[in-house]
Formats: structure tokens, C-alpha cells, sequence
């Protein structure tokens, strides 16, 4: 921590139990995992907790509530019934959940729940902002506050965010069945770090940020509104050492001791969840069903030990989920019980953490089967237990934590069968075997315990911090446009290079929409009339396009990346000994890959090929152009041919072709005392690299380049040419 800066750790509940007690409101913090592997940071310094205190508290004792928990760091964001309801029970919990755990026909898309959920996060924001100075960092969690990053960086645009989602993130093709998901992308990418727990995840957040958003993925980072966000896997560990430690502890011992003796002759299983139908929890009493159907052996041999902590039932899906667990219990209790046996113990309540410990503890196995899970910290809760490191656990491989636990027996949710034989091998699984995979896996918690997530994530925030700063440098922003105006003023010999598409005008979809417009015209006739000015247009166009919009003012021209060129006054030439006989074969395989992606097409230039893709369905055009790449690359490298890949095309050509050669050409004999280039194409890199170390280079539309600086857009580019003009009028005027 640098001087004052904080952190503000933002979540929809504080990590605190408000009850009120005769009149007094009494809190007691909370034991969940994450305000346990929290409390390193919001309990020390002036760092502090911003969320709902857990109960409605009335505007005239608002102040107490607030004054009490000041002393354990902890700031309230107030919320009516109302705004619980529908914010929180209505969208968090009636769209979210069930879309980000794939049962989309559990969503309800009210309104009157989107609304709630906007006017609620914006509340959050009001609070976190009256707390928020420069220099601090934020560091948000989870689903309910997915407009958050947003409405903070619109406030402040130069704070520090952190974001990170404890449940799934789905597919692009669920996510988009939210009405309003264009609005929750662009609140998630308000973050400067998105953390999720598994690259699955991370893999489908970028997906849907890229198709619903102006947001251009490179690998983990996204480049939106000019600003760097990464995306990472941080997979969330638990509190290791607290839940090794109650092994030992006294009342844990005597909770072993005591259901020991009960259960001596069984092998235990042991089941923990929350309510929800994301758990899997009907998929796991047929699973025993089955067993004890197909494996009557197994009949007074295993118990199965079913917790589940009550969640919600007050909810129609819930209670009949409730119910549907309560009939398939009692209906596998009264078909295989005996005298002085039943196969399953249902508990529907929670129990303390001593009580859990000592399930954990003598549990020979742990069965873990959501249909889909963030995490899932059960599982890793049971591992950390197994101080004698014996004992099974059967994960779904629909739970993040199955990622990192892969020496569990793995098993498909949804295959009774499955879970069933898993179930069986973990019964005979040899005690050598048990050991060799509880001590691998004990491993892992223990390293990648909760501590290690947090400084994993706020190492890694402020990383990127300072990748975006270093970064922002380059941007030519007004002082360094300013310096490259007073050069331009001072120079009496300039030469300035301008790439055409994506520079002068934007990247359109249709190539044959890029067409210049007045404005532009108006911008190179200034420019070229300044006898001290060569302005060179170099372009990918061929040359007949570049001639019939260009020739009649007074340009040189360099086409198709330099294997045409002409100067000013002169005809075109083509670079001399450039051959086109490789087009037919490589054209032979362009075709194939057309005729199979609809959208693609080939332009044929006179020295090259260009395949592009610009109107091919996202993610279908990237896997052609990869197959290309793959395909053609011996071929090019026998041909003595160049395939460049650049926005949506991949471009083949002669190896001497080649626009830093070409503008090396243009300076040949020359000395300017002046030069720029300006270019948005990775093609454009090769000029950056060919000018001299004194010329202005300028990549547009990103900062990753060899260009000293960057500009955001053709427009930042016309304004900068703009600032040129203006100094010429006067001596025009003469």
C-alpha cells in the first residue's frame, strides 16, 4: 500500500450477521471462505468493505448500523425490501443464475427486475464513489454488480478496478438470450482486470465481449474505449490451514469419535450443497438408486450422508425441488431399508463448521456432482480434511474446481451411470491408491490456498495498471500531436507516408464502400499544396483503384504494399522482375476454402492474392484463415512468397514486395528534414522499422507496435493532418 490508497472491496453482502435483538442491532462477522481470504486486506489500513448489511434497516437508525460497522471496516449500501426483491431475488437470481448456469428456461425477463438492478448498482456506485480517492483500487465480486466497473469508470476514469465472478460465465449462445446483455458486457468492461475461475470462462467472456461490444480480444486482452483490459483464470482456493487445524480441534474429535462408533461397519459417504437446481442433487440419489438396484452387496455396506443447507425455498422452484428431493429420499429409504439400516441420512438445515469437520474428517467418500459450479469449495474443503490423506472424492467435471482437483474420480453430471460406477470404484479403491490422490490433491489446496488468490489477483491488477500506463505514453495525445505540428513548422523538405484503409478513412465490411469522401479530399489538396510537402500514399489497393480516386491531385502513389509505385508526374511501374505465375496454384486453394465460408471472397491483384473475410460469421473466419495458414505455408516458403495476415484478410505476395523496401526507395538520395508515416496494418510495421530513428511513426487504432506512438482512429488522424494545414493557409494567402 502506497501512503493513504486504499482498497475498496465491493460484493452484494457485507461479510457480517445484522440481527436485532430487543430493540439493539447486534452483529457478528461472517465465516464464508471469501471473507475469510478477504480479511487480510479490508482489515488492515484504512481499506474497507462496501456492501448490504443483510437486513432492511429504517432511514432513522441508518446512522447507528452505519457508526458500528466503521469499526470493523465495513461501509452499508441500505436497500428497501423492494430493491432486495427485485434486484437481487428478481434479476440477479431469476436471469443471471439460471443463464450463467444454463437452465434458461428458469430465466423470467421482467423489466421492472432490469430496472431495479440499474438503479441498484448505480447505488453502489454513489456509495463507493463518496469513499473513492485517486490512487485507490476497487476490487468488485460477483454477478450482482455487473454495471458497477462502468458506472465507477465514468465517474473516474482513471481509478483502479478489479472484477471477479464466483459463478460461471456461459457460452455466447446463452448469453445472448439476456434482453439487455450489450449493457452488461459494456459494465463488465468498465474492470481494468477480469478474473474468472477457470479459462473456460475466460474463453466465453471473450467470445460474447467481442460479438456484442466494439471490444477487439488479442489472446487475454481486450482493447476497448482505448484502454487495455486482461482477462484471467484465478482459480479460488480455500482457508487450508483453518480446516486442517480443526482436525485437531477438541469438539471436532469428540463429533469423529461418537459417529465412529455409530457407523463403524459402513462406508461413509458424505453430500453437502446449498439448495439450487444447479447442484445435481436428484442426478445423485438416482445414482445411489441404481447402485443399490444393480449391487445389492452393497445393501447394509454404505450410507450416504445428505446435507443440504436451506436456500430460498420460499421460491416455487425451489420448494418443488425441495419436494422432489424429500419424495426420492423417502421413496430409496423405504424401498432397500432394513431392520437396523437405511442407505440414506437427509439433513435439511445447516450445521457447524466443527460438526462439517468432522464429516469431512471420517467420510470415506465425498461426492461433489453439480450440473454446473463457479468452484465449488466443498471439495476442496474435504481434501484439506483428509489429514491422513486417504479417503475419495467423485467430482463432476462440470465444477471449476475439477480443473485443478484431476486426480479425483471425474464423472458427468448427467450420467446416473457414470456417477454410479464412480461410486463403486471409489468402495474398492485400494488404500495405496486413496493416498497416491489425496496427497496430489492436498497439494494443490495448500499452495493455491485462498491467501495465494487474492495476491495472485491484486498482483496481477496492478500489472496491468502499469501495462496500460506505460502504454498511455505512446498515445499522441495534444502535447505530443503539439510537437509534431512544431516540427512540421520548423522542417522546409517533409515527406509524409499515408496508409490508406482503417488511416485515412475507416475499416469497412464492404471494400468497395471505402471510397474517399470531401472532407478528405479537402485534407490532401491542402496538404500537397505546400511545395515543401511529398505526401506518399502506400496502400494494399490495387493500382487502377488508387489512380482513378487519387490521380488527379498531386500524389506519389505506392500500390498493392510497393509493387507498383509512381511518382508524381510519372507513370506506374511495377517493380521490375516480379513474377504472378505462383497465383494459379495458390488461387487453386483459395477457391476451395471460399466455395466452404460463406461470405469470403478472393481479390485478385496484379502481384498478389488477398483472401478476405470481413463478412464471414465471427469465429468461422478465423478458423478458415488458421486452415489457410496451415495449408499454404510450406507452399509459400517454395515459392519465395510472403502471407501476411492482417484485419480480416490474409494477404499473399512476392517476398520483394515489401512497404518499408518501397519507402526506402522514396528516400533514397533524398534528405527531409521532416518525416511521418501512418498506417493501422501490421503491414504498415515494415515502413515503422525501414524509416530512420528521427521520423514520426504512428500506428492507428493500437498501441501494440514498433510505431513510436499510436492514434485511436482515422479521425484522430485527420485532426493531426488538420494541425499541418493550418500552419500552410497563412503563407497561401500571401
Amino acid at each position: 500500500m502506497i501512503g493513504n490508497n486504499k482498497t475498496i472491496i465491493v460484493s452484494n453482502r457485507l461479510p457480517v450477521k445484522i440481527t436485532e435483538q430487543n430493540g439493539e442491532y447486534i452483529l457478528r462477522p461472517s465465516e464464508g471462505g471469501l471473507a475469510t481470504g478477504l480479511g487480510s486486506v479490508y482489515k488492515t489500513g484504512n481499506n474497507v468493505w462496501v456492501g448490504w448489511p443483510g437486513i432492511e434497516v429504517p432511514e432513522d437508525r441508518q446512522d447507528e448500523v452505519r457508526r458500528k460497522l466503521a469499526t470493523l471496516n465495513l461501509i452499508p449500501v441500505f436497500l428497501t425490501n423492494e430493491e432486495i426483491n427485485l434486484y437481487y431475488e428478481g434479476f440477479s437470481n431469476e436471469i443471471l443464475w439460471p443463464i450463467f448456469h444454463y437452465v434458461a428456461t428458469y430465466a423470467n425477463f421482467d423489466q421492472s427486475y432490469w430496472d431495479s438492478y440499474k438503479s441498484v448498482n448505480e447505488k453502489f456506485s454513489q456509495e463507493v464513489i463518496y469513499h473513492l480517492n485517486d490512487g485507490d483500487t476497487v476490487w468488485i465480486h460477483d454477478y450482482q454488480l455487473l454495471l458497477l466497473p462502468c458506472y465507477l469508470r465514468s465517474n473516474k476514469p482513471q481509478v483502479t478496478i478489479g472484477f471477479f465472478q464466483h459463478i460461471p460465465f456461459p457460452s455466447y449462445e446463452i448469453f445472448r438470450l439476456i434482453p439487455w446483455r450489450e449493457e452488461l458486457i459494456e459494465g463488465i468492461l468498465g474492470a481494468d482486470l477480469l478474473g474468472f475461475h477457470t479459462f473456460d470462462d475466460v474463453r466465453h467472456f471473450l467470445s460474447a465481449a467481442s460479438r456484442l461490444s466494439s471490444a477487439k480480444p488479442s489472446e487475454n486482452v481486450i482493447i476497448h474505449k482505448n484502454r487495455q483490459i486482461v482477462v484471467e483464470a484465478f482459480p479460488m482456493g480455500i482457508d487450508n490451514d483453518k480446516f486442517e487445524n480443526l482436525t485437531k480441534n477438541i469438539k471436532v474429535a469428540r463429533h469423529s469419535a461418537a459417529f465412529k462408533e455409530i457407523h463403524k461397519n459402513q462406508k461413509v459417504i458424505l453430500s453437502i450443497d446449498r439448495l439450487d437446481y444447479s447442484k445435481g442433487i436428484l442426478q445423485r440419489l438416482q445414482a445411489l438408486e441404481l447402485l443399490l438396484q444393480l449391487h445389492p452387496e452393497y445393501i447394509e455396506k454404505i450410507e450416504l450422508f445428505m446435507i443440504i443447507v436451506p436456500s430460498r425455498d420460499t421460491v416455487p422452484k425451489y420448494k418443488e425441488l425441495r419436494d422432489n428431493i424429500d419424495q426420492l429420499v423417502g421413496n430409496i429409504n423405504s424401498r432397500f431399508r432394513t431392520i437396523n439400516w437405511v442407505p440414506i441420512h437427509y439433513f435439511y438445515r445447516s450445521f457447524s463448521v466443527e460438526f462439517l469437520s468432522a464429516l469431512y474428517s471420517i467420510a470415506d467418500i465425498c461426492l461433489v456432482t453439480p450440473m454446473r459450479d463457479g468452484m465449488n469449495l466443498v471439495s476442496k474443503e474435504y481434501v484439506a480434511s483428509r489429514v491422513k490423506n486417504d479417503g475419495v472424492l467423485i467430482l463432476s467435471e462440470m465444477a471449476g474446481a475439477s480443473k485443478e482437483l484431476n486426480d479425483a474420480l471425474i464423472v458427468n453430471p448427467n450420467n446416473i451411470g457414470d456417477i454410479m460406477k464412480a461410486i463403486v470404484d471409489a468402495i474398492n479403491m485400494p488404500t495405496e491408491e486413496q493416498v497416491t490422490r489425496m496427497t496430489s490433491m492436498r497439494y494443490i489446496v495448500k499452495k493455491f490456498n485462498i491467501n495465494l488468490w487474492v495476491k495472485n489477483f491484486m498482483d496481477k491488477l496492478s500489472e496491468v495498471k502499469q501495462m496500460q500506463e506505460s502504454l498511455l505514453t505512446k498515445h499522441a495525445a495534444v502535447a505530443i500531436r503539439e510537437d509534431i505540428a512544431n516540427a512540421y513548422t520548423n522542417a522546409t523538405n517533409r515527406f509524409i507516408f499515408l496508409d490508406y484503409d482503417g488511416t485515412l478513412v475507416s475499416f469497412q465490411a464492404d471494400i468497395n464502400k471505402a471510397s474517399p469522401d470531401e472532407a478528405l479530399y479537402n485534407i490532401l489538396t491542402d496538404l500537397t499544396s505546400d511545395l515543401s510537402n511529398r505526401v506518399i500514399l502506400i496502400s494494399g489497393r490495387n493500382y487502377q483503384t488508387l489512380e482513378q480516386w487519387f490521380g488527379h491531385l498531386k500524389l506519389d502513389m505506392i500500390a498493392e504494399h510497393g509493387a507498383w509505385q509512381k511518382h508524381l508526374h510519372e507513370e506506374w511501374k511495377a517493380l521490375p522482375l516480379l513474377t504472378d505465375k505462383w497465383k494459379t496454384e495458390v488461387k487453386s486453394v483459395l477457391d476451395t476454402y471460399t466455395d466452404r465460408t460463406p461470405g469470403s471472397f478472393i481479390e485478385d491483384k496484379s502481384f498478389s492474392l488477398v483472401w478476405h473475410y470481413r463478412k464471414v460469421e465471427k469465429g468461422l473466419g478465423e478458423l478458415r484463415a488458421n486452415e489457410i495458414t496451415n495449408h499454404l505455408r510450406m507452399m509459400v516458403a517454395d515459392k519465395g512468397l510472403q502471407m501476411l495476415e492482417g484485419n480480416k484478410v490474409i494477404e499473399f505476395k512476392n517476398i520483394e514486395v515489401n512497404k518499408g523496401k518501397a519507402a526506402q526507395n522514396w528516400l533514397f538520395n533524398n534528405h527531409p528534414d521532416f518525416i511521418i508515416a501512418l498506417g493501422d496494418d501490421h503491414t504498415d510495421e515494415d515502413i515503422f522499422k525501414a524509416l530512420p530513428d528521427e521520423a514520426f511513426t504512428i500506428k492507428v487504432g493500437s498501441n501494440i507496435s514498433a510505431a513510436k506512438f499510436y492514434l485511436k482512429d482515422h479521425k484522430e488522424v485527420r485532426d493531426l493532418l488538420k494541425s499541418f494545414t493550418a500552419y500552410i493557409k497563412p503563407s497561401l494567402t500571401k
